[in-house]
């Protein structure tokens, strides 16, 4: 098994890095599905968010994700604080669906914090997605964010020369539909390599 995070920063294009590597026969798991899964009701995750969050973070009894998002955007050390929380839930949970999986599975993990994350994970491979802010701050804005909920996202995480350090291959995704998936070509042709030689 060959476990490859994919990493990159908001507006960066993951997701659809992520059904790329999907179509050519990857498993891939987001991280940011996993983070909404551990702090739903009944979970020990929701239970510590309202433990340390308080009742505003609520929503007809669900975690209201604008709410802590405005919270922890504004706040540095309360965003520090929903990390310290969620991050030890999503790689238990990670780990879970990891070893459910065939051994001869190569997993995509749709990471966006990894360089944040200072380690706590293990990839066998690492990939970053990179796009111009210009780019980034477009898509974003037709997603319906506002500029300075964009600015604050932007702010909040490492930069693209950041994640490249840590990252055996880049995407850079300033073209077209076309031109991206060649790239992901490329690397999963590399990646499916790597796996038959670990065998």
């Amino acid at each position: 098994m060959l476990i490859v995070a994919l990493t990159g920063g908001i507006g960066s294009g993951k997701s659809t890095v992520g059904e790329i590597f999907s179509q050519l026969g990857a498993v891939v798991v987001d991280s940011d599905q996993i983070a909404r899964d551990v702090i739903e009701r009944g979970t020990s995750g929701f239970d510590l968010l309202v433990a340390n969050f308080g009742d505003g973070i609520l929503k007809n009894g669900d975690i209201d994700r604008a709410a802590i998002s405005a919270i922890v955007f504004s706040d540095p050390k309360k965003r520090e604080l929903l990390e310290q929380i969620t991050h030890p839930l999503i790689r238990s949970e990670f780990s879970k669906i990891v070893k459910s999986l065939p051994e001869e599975a190569i997993v995509v993990n749709q990471i966006p914090l990894l360089f944040e994350s200072k380690g706590d994970y293990r990839f066998d491979y690492i990939i970053t997605i990179s796009a111009p802010q210009k780019i980034r701050i477009e898509r974003l804005l037709k997603r319906g964010l506002s500029p300075t909920q964009i600015d604050q996202r932007i702010k909040a995480q490492a930069s693209d020369v950041e994640r490249e350090s840590i990252s055996d291959s880049v995407i850079v995704n300033d073209n077209d539909l076309t031109s991206l998936t060649k790239q992901v070509e490329d690397i999963w042709s590399k990646l499916t390599e790597i796996n038959r030689l670990k065998k």
